[in-house]
């Protein structure tokens, strides 16, 4: 089939899901991040803007376009590219992946231009999207049904969901629509991470183990540990947008803190500390641990910010998580050997840096608030950039394997 597609007249990052979104999430996120420290820049010197492009608060529009835009967008390379080896479906079309692709573009750009769009239009362009990709997955799913993958519909739903309480909010319908939003669906992008990442990350520890001949001390997998795990995550995602009282948030998340921490115990990661590509796995992980126990001080009344706490989940675990898969599946996807560049290895270790800057620096300098946010974006757009640097060539090139 790649051999196929090759010879096709359709651009190549467009034959495959994750070419494309594994390669216009990153750049977007660079532009995007990008946009919100320059809005910060202009009033840490005491200027301000006239006018903006977009009608939203900046800092909604920031905490938006990180979730719905970049992280929707990684979830869409991935479950375009996961599902069909799931179920044996015929992998999506080129048509179908541009026009996903052009419905994506369509609601970056609503959002960004909003001052000159009627906003139940940008409303019904930006929500579009992840719906479009669940009808997708569905009719992939129902191929071959299984309840541990129909989970996965229902947090796409749970996504559409916290779009739909953003813009409610921007509105005017919801009184914090827009908060609320942004924690359901950076909770769900969470709870994708403990079921998904809780998956891969042992997984691939234990391949490599067993290709190095390391029987001995394999990683371990305790069924209800995990279901406690998955479950806990799946449950405050749920749970936050309600409004219930934050001694159950805190009891959530911290059955989804040490729940998790037990499961990433048993996973080995210092057996392959010399192995980015797998150590980077339990770093993403350890991250959603560290957010998911720094949330529920924040709820037990510790002199913890919650948007510290999230920002650890945001930057460090799915920032760092999705960062890690996509240099893995890149390579595998497309012929390549499972070692990724040392340079990416430091981008690892940037964007787990940008979350403990951005979510600890307000405690240790609570006067240097900009600073703090130039140093963890900054770490951010340049981790994101060596990617983009070095996977553009792979993304947008055949298979190295290609008619072997």
């Amino acid at each position: 089939m790649s051999g196929d597609r090759s010879k096709s007249p359709v651009p190549l990052i467009l034959s495959e899901g994750f070419r494309f979104f594994f390669l216009a999430g990153p750049l977007f996120s660079i532009v995007a991040m990008g946009t919100w420290l320059g809005w910060l820049a202009v009033h840490a010197t005491g200027g301000a803007f006239t006018s903006l492009p977009f009608v939203v608060p900046p800092h909604e529009w920031h905490a938006h376009e990180m979730i719905y835009g970049y992280g929707a967008a990684v979830m869409a390379g991935f479950f375009l590219t996961a599902v069909p080896n799931w179920t044996g479906a015929e992998p999506a079309r080129a048509v179908y992946i541009a026009a996903i692709a052009g419905l994506w573009l369509a609601g970056r750009l609503a959002l960004m231009f909003s001052s000159a769009i009627p906003s139940v239009l940008v409303m019904a362009v930006d929500v579009a999207f992840v719906p479009v990709l669940g009808i997708k997955i569905l009719l992939n799913l129902i191929k071959r049904p299984k309840p541990q993958n129909l989970i996965f519909l229902g947090l796409l739903a749970l996504m559409t969901i916290g779009n739909v309480l953003m813009h409610l909010g921007w509105l005017g319908a919801m009184s914090d629509g827009a908060g609320l939003g942004a924690r359901l669906g950076l909770l769900t992008l969470a709870a994708l991470i403990a079921i998904l990442g809780g998956h891969v990350t042992p997984a691939f520890t234990r391949n490599a183990l067993l290709r190095d001949g390391r029987a001995d001390g394999l990683p371990l997998l305790r069924a209800r540990v995990d279901k406690a795990g998955t479950v806990a995550a799946i449950a405050l995602a749920v749970t936050v947008p309600l409004g219930l009282d934050e001694r159950l948030l805190a009891a959530l998340a911290l059955a989804a803190g040490v729940a998790n921490a037990i499961r990433l115990q048993g996973w080995r990661g210092l057996s392959v500390i010399d192995q980015p590509i797998l150590w980077s796995l339990h770093l993403g992980f350890a991250m959603l641990v560290l957010g998911y126990l720094a949330l529920a001080a924040h709820w037990f009344g510790a002199p913890i910010g919650g948007a510290a706490a999230l920002h650890v989940i945001a930057i460090g675990s799915i920032g760092g998580m999705t960062l890690a898969v996509m240099s893995r599946a890149a390579l595998g996807h497309t012929g390549r050997p499972l070692v990724v560049a040392r340079p990416i290895a430091w981008s690892y270790g940037l964007v787990a840096l940008a979350a403990l800057v951005r979510s600890l620096g307000q405690l240790v300098m609570p006067d240097r608030y900009f600073t703090v946010m130039m140093i963890a974006g900054g770490f951010w757009i340049v981790a994101l950039s060596i990617f983009a640097v070095i996977y553009a060539p792979i993304l947008a090139r055949p298979r190295v394997d290609q008619g072997q």
